[in-house]
């Protein structure tokens, strides 16, 4: 599939797609953990009151709107109003600090924030300061003042005239590095994505979804929901993950949407078997690197692979493992359909030849329109021929597979030689005894940054000798380890990835 608007010249928003593709409207489309159901009907009527209640508080097209939520139906729906409004919703994850939401108001100047009701006041007083019109707030149970606005309008909302490449969104990236940057994206990048996924993945409205994602993220809000929502599935919408529930849900659904810790959870619960999951269509993991023992443990215990795919806040995703074909352990599969995916070397920008490691560059409908007020850093992000610059380096196997090896920012360089973390994570992660590792550079007198492993093991069974010998004859002596540190857990952010920062943050001094 390539990437193509509509016949239909009225179509020119993602709600408005949705509406035309909508089949049945008394369908569930939302069914959520307190009971409360949302049929498709009733998510456009809802959507259209919020719409009516964001415009009566002064929101415009190209308006942003900042929403700082607990996990809601309504949050969900809050996205679809803003964009029948032509505003561009702002999510903010919910373990932001005040300090850390003022810098995002500072920057996007929304026209409202929606809060979290315990959160309302001290953000109304933020809002203000940064001279926000309106603060409203929005529960988890349809309650908050912006839902009393909603109830006062009328469902029947005229959408805002919308072109494919206005913004419909703005999600900021986690900012390991310097500045968090706010990534643009359009109505097209999303309906685009939506559709790739819905080909590659084959969705259909008999498709049931658990979902225990956030919906602050582009995983949890945008390749799930809007999947759906093009599909005409169900979504099983649930706060937040819990073992227990999801297999007391599984018999009522066809597909999950997960990080790999839903997986290896899973994968500790008595009741993951091949008969509870024999209904399962598909297992899809995201947001962070898959192990291939949990792939493999998986399949074991469920005979189902669990397809592993590739994406990014600029893009939303860009490959995954066949729906029919190998799931190979280890890679993220093949470029989605419309997607061209590139390896090039990340000083010269020359593209490399089959199995040469450089950086992953992509071009195609789903990829963002650069980062918000930062022009500069949008123009040194793009390849004059339009590509983006990922930032993750990668290579393409013979088979046309996509295998990602790190982060850019994550390469090591010890004496001259380049050593990419993934390399050595995988045969560290193949000792008997490690649950995982995390691989990093530390500034070292001798050969400028050390090789430095940071481990988590089952207790007794490995120590540093062990790992180190292990590893003997395994990897060319540059890329070993100059020390194997060991910790309880590895610090990861909101969605499952390690943040490699605070590792050598905690750990900088170690060879000084």
């Amino acid at each position: 599939m390539t990437w193509s608007y509509p016949a239909d010249p009225s179509i020119t928003s993602l709600p408005a797609l949705a509406r035309s593709r909508m089949q049945d409207g008394g369908k569930v489309f939302i069914r959520n953990g307190d009971g409360r159901s949302f049929s498709f009907d009733e998510t456009w009527a809802l959507a259209g009151r919020l719409a009516g209640a964001l415009r009566a508080h002064g929101v415009g097209k190209g308006d942003r709107v900042a929403v700082q939520v607990d996990k809601s139906p309504e949050a969900v729906i809050l996205f679809l109003a803003c964009a029948r409004a032509g505003a561009i919703f702002l999510p903010l994850n919910t373990a932001y600090t005040l300090n850390e939401v003022d810098y995002f108001v500072g920057d996007a100047e929304p026209r409202a924030i929606v809060a979290a009701p315990a959160k309302a006041s001290d953000l109304a007083e933020l809002g203000a300061r940064h001279k926000v019109a309106a603060t409203l707030s929005l529960g988890t149970t349809g309650d908050g003042t912006l839902m009393e606005a909603a109830a006062a309008q009328d469902e029947d909302f005229a959408d805002a005239p919308t072109d494919w490449d206005d913004l419909v969104a703005i999600l900021y990236t986690s900012g390991t590095t310097g500045r968090s940057k706010g990534a643009m994206l359009t109505h097209g990048n999303l309906a685009s994505n939506a559709l790739a996924l819905i080909e590659t993945w084959r969705f259909t409205e008999r498709d049931v979804l658990i979902h225990a994602l956030p919906v602050y993220h582009t995983h949890g809000l945008f390749t799930a929901t809007d999947t759906l929502l093009l599909s005409g599935g169900t979504m099983l919408f649930r706060a937040k993950f819990d073992a227990d529930e999801v297999m007391r849900l599984m018999p009522e659904a066809t597909t999950m949407m997960g990080v790999p810790t839903f997986y290896t959870r899973l994968l500790q619960h008595p009741g993951l078997t091949r008969e509870a999951t024999a209904h399962m269509r598909v297992f899809i993991s995201g947001s962070a690197p898959l192990l291939a023992e949990t792939h493999r443990e998986f399949e074991a215990r469920t005979g189902h692979r669990i397809i592993e795919r590739y994406g990014m806040t600029e893009t939303n995703m860009n490959t995954s493992n066949p729906y029919d074909g190998d799931r190979i352990a280890g890679t993220v599969g093949l470029p989605l359909p419309g997607v061209a995916l590139r390896i090039a070397d990340p000083d010269t920008g020359k593209v490399l030849q089959q199995g040469e490691i450089g950086m992953i560059e992509l071009k195609g409908p789903n990829v963002f329109r650069g980062y918000w007020r930062m022009p500069e850093k949008t123009a040194s992000e793009f390849r004059a021929d339009g590509y983006f610059i990922t930032g993750d380096l990668g290579r393409i196997e013979p088979n046309g597979y996509v295998s990602i090896v790190g982060r850019g920012k994550d390469l090591v360089i010890t004496g001259g030689f380049n050593v990419y973390p993934k390399e050595v994570e995988t045969e560290i992660d193949a000792i008997s005894g490690v649950v995982e590792s995390a691989v990093i550079g530390l500034p070292h007198a001798d050969f400028g940054e050390g090789v430095t492993a940071v481990v988590v093991a089952r207790p007794g069974t490995v120590d540093e000798a062990a790992v180190l010998a292990a590893l003997d004859g395994r990897l060319a002596k540059f890329k070993l380890p100059k020390r194997v540190l060991f910790v309880d857990d590895l610090p990861r952010n909101a969605m499952g990835k390690v943040q490699k920062n605070l590792l050598r943050e905690r750990f900088n001094a170690l060879y000084r």
